[in-house]
């Protein structure tokens, strides 16, 4: 297989055989036009060069530029009638379930003992009844500790299914999210601290707002749009006069919705003068916000809002950022439910920085469709296991509409 530089492919770009990323994830088949969307992605992945048995050909009639690449679509996936073998779920769970499994596990009993843990100091907050800083410290500390020891923490944002405690689940998944960008930025780790506190309270001064705002499920009127963008300000008045803490991560938690094109708010400041906590907790949002359940919305895909993020096109957020964020999450963040080229369903286990399209998997459903439980099925790295690859991401809630 032939390598060709990415730097030379232009939209409408068409080659005689299907071109390849890592010699096995399909970029675009034989005698479809590349996009230019496809070409940003490449860049921003970090790929330099793609692969091809083929060889660049005029456009044909066939060639659309508009057409679907295998790396966008998302087909409806058809299982079999009934799934055979394996270790069967208990009753009223689902093999796609992480709460299933992880329940009794002590990762997952430290992730909701966070979310616990904050939903008490907010709730105090909201009712009035004064915090101790010591109390958010031992949060920031158990979260970090968590984070450093085991990163199946990351797979409860996309696949935890916590109930209730909306603010407090929001803010220890940013403050997870940023704690990893924060050390794969290298951040000493009294920085780390002041950026997960800060992410673990981000939000806060939108208990200064009326619910009927908050939890609007329609748009919001120019009035109430202009109240709930004041709450970064509340937020910071919270950190650093009731809570007592450094300017440092007041700011960080003031500046979260600035955007790097400087069209955001409360100042509407720009680039560099954005505080660098705040980019960080910035993308972190973003990606939780996208992956949760909103009022107005159902949650997204991991992949999905991954794809949002790479995007951006340094518009919202901060490129240095973002690109930790890719690296440290992968394009398939941990917890993805993914559809292998042989038919076998799979979750993301472990991300590979270098190869974002290449993760750790465990396999969940066969390819002769025997069905095991999340901590049962077969370990494989893409990175080695080479005849493997990903041909989609896929929406757990779909999967579990068809099996029912």
């Amino acid at each position: 297989m032939k390598t060709f530089e990415v730097k030379r492919l232009y939209p409408g770009m068409v080659f005689s055989e299907p071109v390849y990323i890592e010699g096995n994830s399909l970029l675009v088949p034989a005698g479809i036009a590349i996009r230019k969307k496809d070409i940003e992605r490449l860049i921003n992945w970090g790929f330099t060069t793609v692969m091809t048995e083929g060889v660049p050909v005029k456009g044909e009639e066939k060639a659309e530029t508009e057409t679907v690449s295998p790396i966008d679509e998302m087909p409806p996936i058809e299982l079999s009638p009934g799934f055979s073998g394996g270790v069967p779920a208990r009753s009223g769970s689902s093999v796609l379930s992480l709460t299933d499994v992880q329940e009794n596990k002590g990762v997952y009993r430290r992730y909701t003992d966070l979310i616990e843990r904050l939903d008490s100091v907010l709730t105090n907050i909201e009712s009035g009844i004064s915090v101790e800083p010591r109390t958010v410290d031992n949060i920031t500390s158990r979260l970090l500790q968590a984070v450093r020891e085991d990163r199946d923490l990351v797979g409860f944002i996309l696949g935890g299914e916590v109930s209730g405690r909306i603010m407090a689940k929001s803010s220890v998944n940013a403050a997870i999210l940023s704690a990893l960008i924060a050390i794969e930025l290298k951040f000493t780790h009294h920085k780390v601290m002041q950026v997960v506190t800060a992410a673990l309270l981000h939000d806060v001064g939108m208990l200064r707002l009326p619910r009927e705002i908050t939890s609007k499920s329609g748009g919001l009127s120019d009035a109430e749009l202009q109240r709930m963008q004041a709450h970064p300000l509340y937020t910071y008045k919270i950190i650093t006069k009731e809570l007592l803490y450094p300017d440092d991560v007041g700011i960080a938690a003031l500046q979260h919705h600035e955007r790097w094109d400087g069209d955001g708010y409360p100042r509407r400041l720009g680039g560099a003068d954005i505080d660098m906590g705040a980019r960080i907790i910035s993308v972190a949002d973003a990606f939780e916000a996208m992956v949760s359940e909103k009022p107005y919305r159902n949650s997204m895909m991991g992949y999905q809002a991954m794809k949002n993020l790479l995007s951006d096109n340094s518009r919202r957020f901060d490129p240095d950022v973002l690109k930790a964020f890719i690296k440290t999450m992968g394009i398939y963040p941990i917890g993805s439910i993914i559809l292998l080229n042989n038919g076998s369903i799979a979750r993301v286990t472990e991300v590979q920085g270098d190869a974002p399209l290449r993760p750790k998997i465990r396999i969940l459903i066969d390819e002769f469709g025997k069905m095991y439980r999340q901590d049962e099925g077969e370990l494989i790295d893409l990175l080695t296991e080479k005849s493997l690859f990903i041909a989609h991401a896929l929406d757990p809630r779909e999967i579990s509409k068809k099996r029912d």
